[in-house]
């Protein structure tokens, strides 16, 4: 049965059809003083609490309940156990998507095609850890002998915009490891302006393509090397230099890397995935293995969360089906994701992988042309950069933009007795609320008036102060971005 023909699609349809004109979030917040206790949600994880406020929706209590009923009645209990379980949901390419497993900190067995994947992937784990060791550590020498101070990593995709959001997210817990540099574009402008602020004797290139074969990755690869070779002169050098985070041994040979610096991953890890597995190297260099490890222990908390909580208080369940309201229903065409914290700043565009390459889709699994909407366009950047540039749109324009708002509420630089981030905290919640209360012609009226504005000059005016409100947000608020918090938070994201 097709998604529109499902009773329960039909069910919020009619609600939609009959209700959602009249529904008015400053109203439904004075008549009911416990919406908010009753439309958010505390996440308990290891590291803190991670809260959840979906109060401000376009929503009632009867809705999500529909909402629900339709995640059942889709099969979404049964679909996730498939995933956990090693199902080969990706029918494209029968194979599994098998991330959790990556970051399966419990180590329960998890099986593929009857072979339990863990002992796989513990090894690798295992491996990346002494390499890490020995290059923080200074073990690790260059060809003159010097320890390594910079690592490029090279690849596009997934091998590319995971492990720089991270890395970019966790820079305060990167203080022993080195200094982290991302090159992906085929454009010889980004490995050339790259290179010129390397030296050869301490630059650690990491060459991160599953099959080594990515035209992207291979040439700023081959044109890295070629520059290492004009300083180094030797062929042999490039062993210590160069390590793979492939699949394609005899590839990784044919260009010089010795295979014992190759570092696997598998078919079942999809690129928009991977950061969790051997193409988190550039992390884990960074920040250390340690930290590495309490990103994949705060995936593995949303893992289990995702997996066990029922569905009308599991997080990355209510952020899933709030999305089909407003795409399905709503017909709102993008998202946006808008992180008050500078260190984030790569966030929004890591999920524009996630969200769109994953739903960017209009073929059904039974090969059938979709009658309704998939996924969104998904942007944004971090406040308050973003209040001077696009949010006029988001409270004045004619397009519904639905806004996920995401904040910690300890800052890592409480500098000035924190008064950057109680301004950043204060700018956070009146966004918030000014998106959901708008302003009214009396209340705008009031405020032109109280500036000395008065007859034909504030009837003037008086129609562009209005904002209608009823612009639906989310907001998710956490102590501290640390590796554990991030880790939750993209595993809360991505499911």
């Amino acid at each position: 049965m097709g998604l529109t023909h499902d009773p329960n699609f039909n069910k919020l349809q009619d609600w939609y059809t009959a209700h959602a004109l009249n529904i008015n979030l400053r109203h439904m917040f004075g008549a009911d003083k416990e919406r908010f206790n009753k439309l958010s949600l505390t996440l308990k994880t290891d590291d803190g609490d991670i809260l959840l406020d979906y109060s401000k929706n376009l929503i009632t209590d009867e809705v999500m309940k529909m909402l629900v009923d339709l995640a059942k009645s889709r099969g979404i209990e049964a679909a996730r156990e498939k995933m956990f379980t090693g199902e080969k949901i990706n029918f494209t390419e029968g194979r599994a998507v098998l991330h959790v497993a990556l970051r399966n900190r419990s180590n329960k067995p998890i099986m593929v095609d009857g072979k339990d994947v863990m002992p796989d992937v513990n090894k690798v784990l295992e491996k990346m850890k002494g390499f890490c060791q020995k290059v923080r550590s200074g073990e690790w020498k260059g060809y003159t002998g010097k320890a390594i101070t910079d690592v490029v990593n090279v690849g596009i995709g997934g091998s590319d915009l995971g492990p720089l959001m991270v890395t970019e997210a966790l820079k305060p817990y990167s203080k022993a490891g080195p200094r982290v540099w991302f090159v992906s574009n085929i454009d010889g402008t980004h490995i050339a302006k790259t290179l010129d602020q390397l030296n050869a004797e301490t630059t650690l290139f990491i060459i991160a393509s599953k099959t080594f074969t990515t035209q992207e990755t291979i040439t700023n690869a081959e044109s890295a090397k070629a520059w290492f070779l004009e300083h180094a002169k030797d062929a042999a050098a490039v062993a210590k230099h160069f390590v793979a985070l492939s699949t394609n041994g005899p590839k990784v040979k044919d260009f010089g890397i010795d295979p014992e610096n190759m570092f696997e991953f598998w078919d079942w890890v999809g690129g928009r995935f991977s950061l969790w597995s051997a193409i988190g190297m550039a992390i884990a260099l960074h920040i250390g293995f340690d930290n590495f490890e309490k990103l994949l222990s705060g995936a593995h908390w949303m893992d289990n969360h995702f997996r066990t909580a029922p569905l009308d208080k599991n997080a990355p369940v209510l952020l899933a089906l709030l999305g089909i309201w407003y795409i399905n229903f709503f017909h709102a065409e993008n998202h946006a994701l808008l992180p008050y914290d500078q260190y984030m700043h790569r966030f929004a565009a890591y999920f524009q992988q996630g969200d769109m390459e994953s739903n960017g889709k209009y073929i059904t699994n039974q090969g059938a042309r979709v009658n309704y909407h998939t996924g969104p366009i998904v942007w944004g950047e971090p406040g308050t950069n973003g209040q001077h540039a696009f949010y006029q749109l988001i409270h004045q324009g004619t397009r519904m933009v639905p806004a996920d708002f995401l904040i910690p509420a300890q800052s890592q630089h409480p500098i000035r007795d924190n008064l950057h981030h109680k301004i950043l905290v204060a700018n956070f919640l009146a966004q918030t609320e000014a998106l959901m209360k708008g302003k009214t012609t009396e209340e705008a009226r009031k405020e032109l008036e109280a500036a000395g504005l008065s007859g034909e000059a504030l009837e003037k005016i008086l129609p562009h102060k209005v904002f209608q409100g009823n612009r639906p947000t989310s907001s998710i608020i956490f102590k501290k971005l640390t590796p554990y918090t991030l880790g939750a938070l993209i595993g809360e994201a991505a499911h």
